[in-house]
């Protein structure tokens, strides 16, 4: 199965977005004649191989690398850098380039950036004395289509970046990604954005357009409607929570990577053992395609109830049986894959989910997120430091406290941090002094509002049945993500009626209609708008998370999108996909 998505369902033409990346890269490596060598920035490597295969790349002559700090190793006398603008890179192509005129080994040099070029790198290409022997171009990658209804931008950074080092060069990318979706699919008129950074993205857009305009006349009607933009900083609670349901799951236990799990061959029950295999993980798979946003307990009972079928099936088979009955169940048999598939990567993630001490720790966020006995949750947190458990869930833990509980009583914050680094080491004061000035760990200065917020919004949603869904909250076994009741809220109803909510959370918010633009229904309400697409297509409202968005979240977007009355089509646009092991990673840095 391929890994790259099939997208020939998406609401919107997100296959037209990748097919145009992948002319713009091949026209790049195909104005450079000679035998070449592709030198890819490893994390790049990744979202390259969702828009174009490696055999595409192999079929276009091209020698490919990795690049690294070593030297690289090929007789090509085209050297051709495909990375992004980070300044270490520089470091590893200049020594590539002083390496070679050392050895007398002449050579062409290109580095192209992605999404574009930097004055920082540049200059350091000057320093090293090599700018002068390099061609710099840009390949200008803004977004990549994960699947069918999800983009990522790419950027794993973006939410540290701005809240710790200031640097909000990433809004600015995000504010090009949505503005190049406009020039394909029209201009959206109307936007909500909750956050600061959200407020910016949707400055930066309007200038974009005064700067640029998108012309009506060539794109036609609009696709999308509504643009929704949030920070992740509005919600913190959310990605520090376990997801719960099947994708979720998989990204927490297996870490998804561009819309692939990497596992031991033993977990697949395929001989040799010992290697590893990537699995594809996305709508191109019927069967992944139904059992990604469901409760994985749900899961196990559809992937059951599918084997008996199959295997009752089998046992049928008598020689009775007419030409097309046996055709039916040759079909049938085409499924097995996908189902082994499945059955073999459920039964691996029961070996996490069965632990106690996971079980345990879905208790503890139960309990800080009810916002109940936060002293208990301090003595297991306490526990948890003692018994040196991985970093990363002590952390999501104590910053899912910190949040709900509007930060830690001074005492207490003292205490724990002393003792995070006398069991882990004195290195992790660069982490924890990122996390607090991210605002994610802190001293309590005042009475929390997450009660308030919880009670409001109904975040807590009691006797939720899994096997039949009837609300978001069953993406985390009954509780609603944040992020998506502002969203459902957005949707349904604007944000007028909640504005005392949205004062309560980070940042400022907005609501908007984009002046000049072809009108659409009124901005107070979304529901129920019958402003579909000539061709019979539902209008479409474009979710931005701004900082990152997990699978549970898309998985409870989904759920929204389906629901009988509901007449848009939901995208989902994101930084990156995460989850909160990998969120806090990002804040994780040591000394030297």
């Amino acid at each position: 199965m391929a890994q790259i998505p099939n997208l020939e369902h998406a609401p919107l033409n997100l296959k037209s977005i990748r097919e145009k990346s992948q002319r713009e890269l091949e026209n790049l490596l195909k104005d450079i004649h000679g035998n070449r060598c592709l030198v890819i920035d490893p994390k790049l490597s990744g979202s390259l191989s969702l828009i174009i295969q490696t055999s595409k790349l192999k079929e276009l002559g091209l020698e490919l690398r990795h690049l690294s700090e070593e030297p690289v190793q090929t007789e090509c006398t085209k050297l051709i850098y495909l990375v992004r603008s980070q300044l270490s890179f520089m470091k590893f192509i200049a020594s590539h380039i002083q390496n070679d005129i050392s050895k007398a080994i002449q050579r062409d040099y290109y580095v192209y950036f992605v999404p574009r070029r930097s004055v920082a790198c540049e200059k350091i290409l000057e320093q090293e004395k090599v700018h002068s022997l390099v061609t710099v171009k840009e390949f200008p990658l803004y977004m990549v289509p994960l699947d069918e209804d999800v983009i990522s931008f790419e950027l794993e950074l973006s939410e540290k970046d701005s809240l710790v080092d200031g640097d909000v060069s990433s809004l600015w990318h995000v504010a090009k990604a949505i503005h190049e979706l406009e020039f394909s699919f029209g201009v959206i008129s109307k936007v909500r954005a909750k956050g600061k950074a959200s407020v910016r993205v949707a400055d930066i857009l309007n200038r974009m357009q005064v700067e640029e305009p998108v012309n009506s006349n060539d794109v036609g009607r609009p696709e999308v409607d509504t643009l929704i933009l949030l920070d992740r900083e509005v919600d913190m609670v959310t990605p520090m929570c376990s997801q719960l349901t099947y994708e979720g799951l998989l990204d927490e236990f297996l870490h998804i990577s561009n819309g692939a799990v990497e596992v031991d061959t033993s977990v697949m029950d395929i001989q040799p053992e010992g290697r590893k295999m990537k699995v594809p993980l996305n709508s191109s798979d019927k069967l992944f395609k139904e059992t990604r946003d469901l409760n994985f307990e749900v899961v196990v009972q559809v992937l059951r109830q599918k084997a008996t079928t199959m295997k009752e099936d089998y046992t049928e088979i008598n020689s009775t049986q007419t030409v097309s009955e046996l055709k039916d169940f040759v079909k049938k048999l085409n499924s097995l894959p996908e189902i082994t598939r499945h059955i073999h990567l459920a039964q691996h993630l029961t070996t996490f989910t069965s632990k106690q001490s996971f079980l345990s720790q879905l208790d503890m966020e139960q309990t800080l997120v009810e916002a109940e006995s936060y002293d208990i949750c301090f003595e297991y947190i306490e526990e948890m430091i003692h018994k040196q458990e991985p970093l990363t869930n002590v952390l999501r833990l104590l910053v899912l406290f910190s949040v709900t509980n509007s930060g830690l009583p001074k005492k207490q914050f003292d205490y724990i941090r002393m003792e995070l680094l006398h069991s882990y080491g004195f290195e992790h004061v660069v982490t924890l002094n990122n996390l607090e000035k991210a605002g994610l760990l802190k001293k309590q200065e005042f009475k929390s509002n997450w009660l308030t917020v919880k009670r409001t919004l109904k975040l807590i949603v009691e006797e939720t049945d899994m096997s039949r869904a009837d609300d978001i909250a069953y993406v985390y076994s009954g509780y609603a993500p944040l992020s998506i009741r502002l969203i459902q809220q957005a949707i349904h109803s604007g944000w007028r009626p909640i504005e005392d909510i949205l004062k309560l959370l980070p940042g400022p918010h907005l609501e908007t209609k984009r002046s000049g633009f072809p009108s659409s229904p009124s901005v107070d309400s979304l529901h129920g708008a019958s402003n579909g697409i000539a061709d019979g297509r539902r209008s479409i409202v474009l979710v931005v998370f701004i900082g990152g968005v997990t699978f549970a979240e898309i998985s409870a977007l989904r759920y929204l999108a389906s629901k009988e009355g509901m007449a848009y089509d939901v995208i989902i646009a994101t930084t990156k996909i995460v989850n909160g092991s990998t969120l806090i990673e990002t804040f994780m840095e040591k000394l030297g």
